[in-house]
C-alpha cells in the first residue's frame, strides 16, 4: 500500500479512476460520465489498446434476460446453496437484472448496433442450465448485440469512445492503491507507465475492474487447487487486482467456486498462442472419443456440456467433469472426423478472435505443423503420445464395439453419436483444462463498495465485473456480461457521486 503522506508528486488527476477496459470498466466509466455533466473520467488499462477489452471481447455474448424478480431470486439462490450470497444483494441484483434489458438496447441504439434475441452464433433462442432449479421461469429469453463475435463489448467500446470526457490510457497497469493506512481512505492509485511509475490523483472514487487470475497458473495452484489450467480468454488476467486488494485491507469470496462458476472446459495450447483454444462445441461427425491418463475414457464425450458450464449431476449434486482430474489428455480420432470437423470454436477465445488465427477446416495445417499427431494405427499412435498401446488398443476396440451394438455400456452415449473410429489414418491431440474466467476477489455489496474484513465499505474504493462477481457457486449463461453492467453503473455512479477530497 502506498500512502498519501509518501507522495510527492501527482502526474494526472481525475474525478473517477476506472481500472480495466472490459465489460464492467465500459459500464462504470459510461455511467459516471452520465450522472454526473462535470465528471472527469479517466479509463486506464494495462493491455494495448489492440488488445484490450478483456474476457468481455470474447466471451459468447450471451445476456440474461428476465422479465420475473422473485422466480430469477429463487433461481439463482438454488444455485447458489452450496455458499449463499447475501439476501439483500440478491434481491437488488434481481430488480436491476429485470429492468435492465432497455439499458443494454439503449446502448446498442446509441452506436447503430443492433440489439436481438438470442445468441447470435447458433439457433438457441435461450439456455436453461440447470431446470431443476426454476430455470425456465427465471430466464425469460437470452440476447445479445450484432456482430458475432464480440458484438456487445463492441457496442460499449463505442459508447465510452462517444464520451469525450472519459479519457482512455492503454499500456498503463495498476500497481498500488493510494490510502490512509488509519482509515482505509482511497485517494487514488500508482500506476506503470512508459517504463515509470506514476501517480494519478482521484478525486472521488477509484473503481477496479481489473478480472480474474486465469492467466497466473501459481495463483490457479495456491487459490483455487488446479494444477494445470489456461485461459481462453485475455492473457492480460494475471491476478493483479485480487493481490491490490488484499494489501487495501478488502476481505476476499468466491476463490473456490465450482469449476470457478464458469467451468472447467476442454481446450488446445500451443507455445506459439497466448492463450488456449476452445475444441469445438457443434461437430458434423462422432468417431471420436477423450481418454485420460489411463488410456481409458472417462466421460460422454458428445453430451452438450456446454449447457450447464462442464458441470455434471453427481449423487445428487453440480460438480466439475473430470477433465482437470484426468491428465494428461488426448482427443483420439479418425480420418473422417479430422476431414469433416474443424476442431476449435472460432467465435469465442482469444486466439481466434483477437490474434485472428484461422484453424484450418480440415485441420491439415495442424497436422502438417505438429500440433496434431498422426498414425497409420492405434498403437502407433498411442507410442506417438507415450500411452500404452494395448490399453488404447482395447479402449477403442471396446467404443468400437459399443458402436456396433449402438449401446455405450460405459458412459450411456446417446447412439445417434456412436459412429466407430476406424478409417485411418487416427489422430491424438492434446487435451488441457480451460478456464473461462474467475470469478474471485474482494467481497463487495450491491452499491459495488468494497468491504474490509469487519463488512464496512472501504472509502472510496469500489469493484466490479468478474473480480469479485457475486455468483458463488454455479453459473446460469448470459449473467456474467449482465452483472458486469449492474456492478460497472453502480460502481461508475456511486463514485462519481461522491465529494472530491483534497
Amino acid at each position: 500500500m502506498a500512502s498519501l503522506a509518501s507522495v510527492r508528486e501527482w502526474h494526472d488527476e481525475t474525478d473517477v479512476l476506472v481500472c480495466g477496459f472490459g465489460m464492467a470498466g465500459s459500464a462504470a466509466a459510461i455511467e459516471a460520465h452520465d450522472s454526473d455533466p462535470t465528471a472527469d473520467v479517466l479509463l486506464i488499462e494495462k493491455m494495448p489498446e489492440t488488445l484490450a477489452g478483456g474476457n468481455a471481447r470474447v466471451s459468447g455474448q450471451s445476456l440474461l434476460i428476465s422479465k420475473d424478480v422473485e422466480a430469477l431470486k429463487s433461481y439463482q439462490r438454488a444455485m447458489s446453496a452450496a455458499n449463499p450470497i447475501p439476501e439483500d444483494m440478491l434481491d437488488a441484483w434481481a430488480q436491476r437484472m429485470v429492468a435492465l434489458e432497455p439499458y443494454i438496447e439503449a446502448r446498442a441504439k446509441e452506436v447503430g448496433a443492433q440489439y436481438i434475441h438470442g445468441v447470435g452464433w447458433s439457433e438457441r433462442a435461450a439456455v436453461l442450465e440447470y431446470p431443476e432449479f426454476g430455470a425456465a421461469s427465471a430466464v425469460a429469453h437470452t440476447a445479445t448485440i450484432l456482430p458475432a463475435p464480440s458484438g456487445v463489448w463492441l457496442a460499449f467500446k463505442a459508447n465510452v469512445e462517444k464520451r469525450k470526457r472519459i479519457r482512455r490510457s492503454f499500456q498503463t497497469a495498476l500497481l498500488d492503491l493510494i490510502q490512509d493506512p488509519d482509515t482505509l481512505e482511497i485517494f487514488g492509485a500508482v500506476v506503470s507507465q512508459d517504463g515509470a511509475r506514476k501517480n494519478i490523483k482521484a478525486r472521488r472514487g477509484v473503481v477496479m475492474c481489473t478480472g480474474g487470475f486465469e492467466n497466473n497458473l501459481d495463483m490457479q495452484r495456491n487459490y483455487f487447487g488446479l494444477s494445470e489450467a489456461y485461459p481462453l480468454g485475455t492473457p492480460g488476467n494475471t491476478g493483479d487486482g485480487i493481490k491490490i486488494l488484499q494489501k487495501a485491507g478488502a476481505d476476499l469470496w468466491h476463490l473456490r467456486n465450482q469449476g470457478q462458476s464458469g467451468g472447467v472446459w476442454p481446450g488446445f495450447r500451443y507455445p506459439q498462442h497466448p492463450t488456449v483454444f476452445l475444441r469445438q462445441l457443434f461437430w458434423q461427425s462422432f468417431s471420436w472419443i477423450d481418454v485420460g491418463a489411463d488410456s481409458r475414457r472417462f466421460i460422454d464425450e458428445t453430451y452438450e456440456w456446454q449447457i450447464t458450464h462442464y458441470k455434471q449431476k453427481v449423487q445428487g449434486q453440480w460438480i466439475d467433469t473430470p477433465h482437470q482430474r484426468v491428465m494428461p489428455m488426448h482427443m483420439i480420432f479418425d480420418e473422417i472426423t479430422r476431414q469433416y470437423n474443424c476442431l476449435v470454436t472460432s467465435v469465442m477465445t482469444w486466439n481466434t478472435v483477437v490474434e485472428k488465427y484461422s484453424w484450418s477446416d480440415d485441420n491439415s495445417a495442424e497436422v502438417a505443423n505438429g500440433w496434431i499427431v498422426k498414425a497409420d494405427s492405434i498403437e502407433e499412435l498411442a507410442r506417438k503420445t507415450g500411452r500404452d498401446p494395448a490399453a488404447l488398443a482395447d479402449t477403442v476396440k471396446r467404443y468400437n464395439a459399443g458402436c456396433a451394438r449402438g449401446v455405450d455400456d460405459e458412459f450411456g452415449r446417446n447412439p445417434a453419436t456412436l459412429q466407430p473410429i476406424a478409417k485411418p489414418p487416427f489422430y491424438a491431440i492434446a487435451m488441457v483444462p480451460a478456464i473461462v474466467c474467475t470469478g474471485g476477489g474482494a467481497r463487495r455489496n450491491i452499491e459495488s463498495e468494497v468491504l474490509d474484513h469487519a463488512g464496512n465499505a472501504i472509502p472510496r474504493l469500489y469493484e466490479a465485473g468478474e473480480l469479485g462477481s457475486m455468483f458463488s457457486n454455479l453459473y446460469q449463461n448470459g449473467s456474467y456480461l449482465t452483472e458486469a453492467m449492474i456492478s460497472g453503473r453502480a460502481a461508475g455512479r456511486n463514485a462519481a457521486g461522491l465529494r472530491a477530497w483534497g
